[in-house]
């Protein structure tokens, strides 16, 4: 311990936010907060953040860009409801999020459910709504054209396509060699056959290549090679496409010493590739699919200390959240080497002693840790914790019914 520490680092867009050494999320202060949700652990979303994200990436695109989001990020009702003002269009990937989708106003044309394992019940619904689907198995053609017989419509489509460049912009590879997303690129001129065959309304192609890439470079190859192959299957189309929906890749720094995506120039890749299409179909425009990226830094996930105990001379934090509420925080969704996220203790901010402590949840596992000897003020029972970077993949990505704790509540202030 020490009796001379300072305040733990905190992402740079957070730092401002603290007052009398507790910090304020959507300017309220987080005991207050806390009162106000009436439990710990939950979830808190600020909206400015979010609205301010998306005002900057729209400032650095040009107006021929349609800018979507992706629900399964966070598809919290509020939230989601929040960004269909701010957004040209959602992407979903189920019928629960097609409903929320719809609910949240924006125009069924504007929603893209891709994703692979549709029902047909799936297929039907979107059908009849009216949502562009987007194709992601050699039999999909066929169940979607018997879906929409059975609605009465001509159903929307869109080509998602596995494309055949290996795909290494770091992050998540969504893309390349063998994968369960999309229509391998070789297919795709056999599945264009058989959807003129079959009248459906061809939209254009989804390409969606990898997520959370931090290297503007790699994001920009990526892209470069996704739009050649757009043009290379445009020639292919039974009609002129219209749409073609790059996906996203724009990552988040989850961690302290991560540098942050350079969001000029990713932008700037995104508009050349849109200047690439426009030049040989003026008509078509550039979808850019962003999830994580306009709601992951916006969002706070706050729990409270129950205990504070040494084992061996490390000290151990015992909070009420854990993985049950935050499986990416514990570094078991996806995480090859596990780093933590961005922790504080919410309620000392001010300088102060500082102690190396480990948060850990109340699962009966030793995978139940939110942070590992991480530097932190020190903390006693009663005080609230911290983890930044937590507005995606949080909550619903989380086995909240481990243990039986109960799903942790999520605001939106």
């Amino acid at each position: 311990m020490s009796d001379a520490g300072k305040r733990p680092a905190l992402p740079a867009d957070w730092q401002s936010s603290v007052e009398g050494g507790e910090l304020r999320i959507g300017g309220i202060p987080v005991r207050r907060l806390a009162e106000r949700v009436g439990a710990t652990p939950f979830f808190a979303y600020d909206r400015a953040r979010i609205t301010q994200r998306v005002t900057e990436l729209r400032r650095a695109l040009p107006a021929t860009i349609d800018l979507h989001y992706s629900l399964k990020a966070n598809p919290m009702p509020a939230l989601v409801g929040h960004l269909a003002g701010l957004v040209d269009g959602f992407d979903v990937a189920s019928a629960g999020e097609m409903k929320i989708a719809l609910d949240a106003g924006m125009a069924s044309g504007r929603i893209d459910f891709a994703g692979p394992g549709k029902s047909d019940a799936e297929l039907r619904q979107a059908a009849a709504a009216g949502i562009v689907i987007s194709l992601e198995g050699q039999g999909e053609p066929e169940r979607l054209h018997a879906a929409g017989l059975a609605v009465g419509c001509r159903p929307k489509v869109l080509v998602r396509v596995n494309p055949a460049f290996d795909v290494r912009a770091g992050g998540l590879r969504m893309g390349g060699g063998a994968k369960a997303f999309g229509i391998d690129e070789e297919d795709v001129p056999a599945v264009l056959q058989r959807i003129a065959a079959l009248d459906l309304d061809l939209e254009g192609f989804h390409l969606y290549w990898g997520s959370q890439s931090l290297d503007a470079a790699r994001i920009a190859d990526a892209q470069e090679q996704a739009v050649s192959a757009f043009l290379k299957l445009a020639d292919l189309a039974p009609t002129p496409p219209r749409l073609f929906n790059l996906g996203g890749g724009f990552g988040i720094p989850y961690a302290i010493g991560d540098a942050p995506l350079d969001m000029a120039a990713a932008a700037g890749s995104v508009a050349a590739g849109a200047a690439r299409l426009t030049q040989r179909l003026p008509d078509a425009r550039l979808i850019l699919e962003l999830g994580r990226y306009l709601v992951g830094e916006a969002g706070v996930y706050v729990c409270r200390v129950l205990d504070r105990k040494v084992s061996r001379g490390e000290v151990f934090l015992v909070t009420d959240g854990g993985l049950h509420h935050h499986l990416a925080a514990s570094g078991n969704f996806g995480q090859v080497v596990r780093r933590n996220y961005p922790v504080a203790i919410a309620t000392r901010m001010a300088d102060g002693p500082s102690e190396t402590a480990t948060i850990a949840g109340r699962l009966c596992t030793p995978l139940d840790v939110l942070a590992r000897k991480a530097e932190l003020a020190v903390a006693q029972a009663g005080d609230l914790v911290a983890v930044f970077q937590s507005g995606a993949y949080g909550a619903s990505a989380s086995p909240a019914g481990f243990l039986s704790h109960g799903a942790a509540p999520e605001i939106l202030v």
